[in-house]
């Protein structure tokens, strides 16, 4: 009797099955952890918030007027806010990402509270005579802002929140003629900084 002669194996025969559910199993987490995430930070526009933020330094620190100098800084955060809006805007489109997605959401609110926060604050200050310590009060709230939005985005983002709360912790307590430089560390170089290495590492 003659043994039978067993085939070669077909270079297209199927995976495994275990193969093939590891590797979908590994497919709906990254899906998950996807849905999950806010993904549109935009490094490249914090890069360019923070250098305006260093020019706004700058020109702040020529001011002969504490209303001046407030005006100045005002109008950075305006500036800050439109830069930021369109690249997120800009790169949600790149990445596919709707803006109303949960994540999307859920960033906005846990960045914005802070955010109301410190301009209230910044009027009561104001209101009361501590206009010394508006400065470390905005480094302060912002990298509130920062980490608890970032709590929900790429791990850069919550560290960066924390380097901007210790640098506001160390503005309240600091010489008032360091104002400008330390918003400059803050607002400038973390952002500048933070924002190379996202847009690098993150798409854009």
């Amino acid at each position: 009797m003659t043994t039978p002669i067993r085939p070669e194996p077909d270079a297209r025969d199927p995976e495994p099955l275990h193969v093939r559910a590891l590797d979908s199993v590994r497919y709906i987490r990254e899906t998950m952890e996807h849905a999950a995430t806010f993904t549109a930070v935009p490094g490249w526009g914090m890069v360019w918030v923070g250098t305006t933020a260093l020019a706004a330094a700058w020109i702040a620190s020529r001011q002969s007027s504490f209303e001046t100098w407030l005006g100045v800084w005002g109008a950075e955060a305006l500036v800050a806010m439109a830069i930021s809006a369109a690249a997120i805007l800009a790169k949600a489109r790149a990445l596919d990402v709707p803006l109303e997605s949960g994540p999307n959401r859920r960033f906005l609110a846990s960045f914005s509270v802070p955010m109301i926060a410190g301009g209230l604050l910044t009027a009561a200050l104001l209101k009361g005579g501590f206009a010394h310590a508006v400065p470390g009060t905005w480094l302060l709230l912002y990298g509130v802002a920062v980490f608890s939005g970032g709590a929900l985005s790429v791990r850069a983002v919550p560290v960066m929140g924390l380097l901007f709360m210790a640098l506001g912790g160390a503005t309240l307590f600091a010489p008032e003629a360091w104002r400008d430089a330390l918003l400059a560390v803050g607002f400038g170089g973390l952002h500048v900084g933070f924002g190379s290495f996202i847009a690098r590492r993150h798409g854009g």
